[in-house]
């Protein structure tokens, strides 16, 4: 097995959940998760579509899985094979995430000899709407075969069903299934054109909710038989008519071939790899994992798209209902900055697009500005509910204050821009309305504030940390110091206006009282109070009164659980009323502000907070990762940062959050795992418009390398012990281009 393939070597039917994360392969318009071609919903088969939402009923709203044109299994004299009802002797599942193709091999052992069946099968990343599959199967001995493929509309949702009608027909010689969704009514269509290297009799058989396709031959036992399949998904999001499209996608792909069009498709994989791929000399465990994390993040960028943004679980399903969180701008965004900026960049157009949405909120609750939704949908709508999780004991839902108290959320938006701005040093993005995101991100902070009358500091009450488990809480330290990142930011745009007379200022003076803003801007950000270290230990408190919770370990919190499923946040979680934490929260401030502080603070508060923190989140262990490497200590970082990279190489991690499934990919993590890396190991950072490299890797790495885009050039950056090499692969007249390597 290389460094570049995973896999698994025998059935276990109870492994279907994890093995459909670890085996994903996606394109960035739909996303196809690892099951075998056999599967149905039952084993959470699903092919996720990006960026378009239904709501079934009085359910949460949640993405669109679309009908499953993979389905086929193999008949022989009468009787079904097919995982997991028939054991195989073989099975062996394979993802080679280099060229991103999923393979698999079973063997029956039959009472006519050994039947055995090959797949493989790519989402095309050349083209966007194309899902191919070759399905092989051989015999020892001469039977009668039925293959049946077809087109399976019984589809796994987890608040569905969410297609109010399914037509299926038969266009010439391919199956196709139009559904109708009941909310929205949009249209998702899919069509399926299959080719053989062999002759046989086909016919069509509808069934309550699949179109199935027989083809029936007699197999003599000297050769193998293969079929081609030629799947399209099209929906109304992308104009047009979706049937109609999908039609002739599935058409020309089939006069293609099937070898053509997985040549394109590996050649644009190539081509990414070429860009992100991170050589690690002396530990090819890390290495594999490093570069399976980034697969997974190449395999969810909407790059078809010009404006939409990645959800939580990625397009592993319908998880944390397919919403956008926090998670892109502060996790996943550093990887496409500083390797494939025109991704990043539609990322943060998602964001300036839902500027009204996020107005709408702020005015909801009483606010200027914007606030952004905690789980932002089309449009910005926040899917996230006042009842977000449901009690294990009572199945009661669980009032919690994500949607209301997780204000930090803009702050975060407005750091991503920022940053994009510093490594691309595309300015045009300002003009395209992330101006009006910074001033209004300012004025919906501002509006937050109090003071408190014997103070002359404005505070912040009443919110909800990265942490989550403490709701409710004053002066969260994350919180408090990302608002005062936004005033300064948005005091900093308004003295760059006033530079000169452009059109932008002039657009935004149509809008705003900039002048009276500037001013309101720098009191903000002068007068906001943040918590400070402690002058003996360098501890900074996370919130107004952490220190008067009960201090306890994690494991003595875990104990305290009656279902393994519980919730340990909100109001009456076990976690709750001690200092126990969810994840990196201050850790998280340090790690964004690492030059306001030294590197005794930064060592103390790792030591302090990391014992108090559960890690229950995937969100959790990279930034503890990245904070010892900024104190200097990599191999404190290492098993952090393994944590992040191994995430969904190796499966398991909380699938539950109460009664609620939230298993999935983990594409933050992954972005997390990029981030320890590049930014921790290899200390890439940008102070002042200076591009900065200072190493620090692991002992056991010998030597590592990697290229990074920065303000219109590409570097190729070696480390290797004390030497360091740095070569300009290209270079754009117009960017300015410095580094500093210490």
């Amino acid at each position: 097995m290389s460094n570049w393939t995973i896999e698994s070597t025998d059935f276990n039917a109870e492994k279907a959940a994890d093995l459909g994360n670890q085996y994903f392969i996606g394109n960035g318009y739909l996303g196809v998760r690892g099951t075998l071609e056999e599967y149905g919903k039952n084993e959470l088969t699903a092919i996720n579509l990006a960026g378009i939402y239904d709501r079934h009923g009085t359910a949460w709203r949640e993405p669109l899985n679309a009908p499953n044109a993979l389905l086929t299994w193999v008949e022989i004299n009468h009787k079904s094979y097919r995982l997991p009802t028939c054991t195989p002797c073989e099975h062996r599942q394979q993802l080679d995430f280099e060229c991103a193709l999923h393979s698999r091999k079973t063997v029956w052992e039959t009472e006519y000899g050994t039947l055995g069946v090959t797949a493989q099968r790519f989402a095309s990343m050349a083209n966007p709407h194309l899902i191919c599959m070759k399905y092989r199967i051989s015999t020892d001995s001469c039977v009668d075969v039925i293959l049946h493929t077809g087109i399976d509309c019984d589809i796994w949702d987890i608040h569905g069903p969410h297609y109010e009608k399914t037509e299926m027909g038969v266009n010439g010689e391919t199956l196709t299934v139009l559904a109708t969704a009941g909310e929205t009514k949009a249209q998702v269509a899919v069509s399926e054109l299959v080719l053989c290297d062999f002759h046989g009799n086909q016919s069509i058989h509808y069934e309550d909710k699949a179109i199935l396709r027989e083809i029936q031959f007699e197999a003599d036992g000297k050769r193998s038989y293969t079929l081609y399949k030629f799947i399209s998904i099209y929906t109304t999001h992308d104009g047009g008519n979706p049937l109609h499209d999908a039609l002739v996608c599935s058409s020309l792909s089939a006069k293609t071939g099937y070898e053509k069009e997985k040549a394109v498709h590996i050649r644009r994989w190539s081509e990414l790899w070429n860009a992100t791929c991170v050589k690690i000399d002396g530990d090819d465990t890390a290495m594999q994992a490093l570069n399976y994390s980034i697969y997974h993040l190449h395999c969810i960028v909407p790059r078809h798209a010009e404006s939409m943004s990645i959800p939580a679980r990625g397009l592993s399903g319908q998880m944390y209902k397919g919403a956008v969180f926090w998670d892109t701008e502060m996790f996943m965004l550093p990887f496409y900055l500083y390797t494939e900026p025109k991704a990043a960049r539609l990322l943060l157009k998602y964001r300036i697009d839902t500027l009204p949405g996020a107005r709408a909120k702020a005015k909801e609750y009483g606010y200027r500005g914007a606030f952004y939704a905690w789980e932002s949908q089309e449009g910005g709508y926040d899917a996230c509910s006042d009842y977000n999780v449901t009690d294990v004991f009572t199945q009661r839902p669980m009032k919690t204050y994500f949607r209301d108290k997780q204000v930090h959320i803009s702050a975060d938006i407005v750091y991503g821009i920022v940053q994009y701005l510093k490594v691309t040093g595309d300015m045009s993005l300002l003009d395209e309305g992330a101006a009006e995101v910074i001033l209004e991100c300012a004025n919906f902070y501002r509006s937050m504030l109090v003071k408190r009358a014997d103070s002359g500091c404005f505070e912040i009450h009443d919110v909800i940390g990265p942490d989550e488990y403490h709701e409710r809480v004053n002066n969260n330290a994350y919180t408090n110091r990302m608002a005062k990142f936004v005033f300064h930011e948005a005091a900093k745009l308004i003295h760059k206006l006033f530079l000169g007379s452009s059109p932008l200022r002039i657009k935004l003076e149509e809008q705003f009282d900039l002048k009276g803003m500037l001013q309101k801007f720098e009191e903000s950000e002068h007068r906001l109070y943040i918590p400070q270290p402690d002058h003996k230990t360098g501890i900074i408190e996370q919130f107004d009164g952490y220190y008067k919770l009960e201090d306890v370990s994690v494991d003595a919190v875990r104990g305290r659980l009656l279902d393994k499923r519980e919730y340990w946040g909100g109001a009456y979680g076990v976690a709750s009323h001690t200092q126990v934490i969810k994840q990196a929260d201050i850790v998280a401030m340090l790690n964004l502000f690492s030059g306001e502080y030294n590197n005794r603070t930064l060592k103390n508060n790792w030591n302090f907070y990391e014992p108090r923190t559960e890690h229950g989140s995937s969100l959790s262990a990279c930034m503890y990762a990245v904070l010892a490497c900024r104190f200097g200590e990599p191999d404190l970082a290492y098993p952090f940062f393994m944590q992040s990279a191994c995430v969904d190489l190796k499966g398991g991690g909380k699938q539950w959050a109460g009664l609620i499934y939230i298993g999935g990919t983990h594409p933050a993590a992954c972005g997390g795992a990029w981030l320890t890396a590049i930014q921790g190991f290899a200390g890439l950072s940008v102070q002042s418009g200076v591009l900065k490299v200072q190493p620090r890797l692991p002992s056991k790495w010998k030597s590592m390398q990697f290229k990074i885009y920065f303000q219109g050039c590409i570097y190729s950056i070696e480390i290797k012990g004390k030497d360091y090499k740095i070569s300009v692969e290209n270079k754009k007249r117009g960017f300015p281009s410095r580094i500093i390597f210490f």
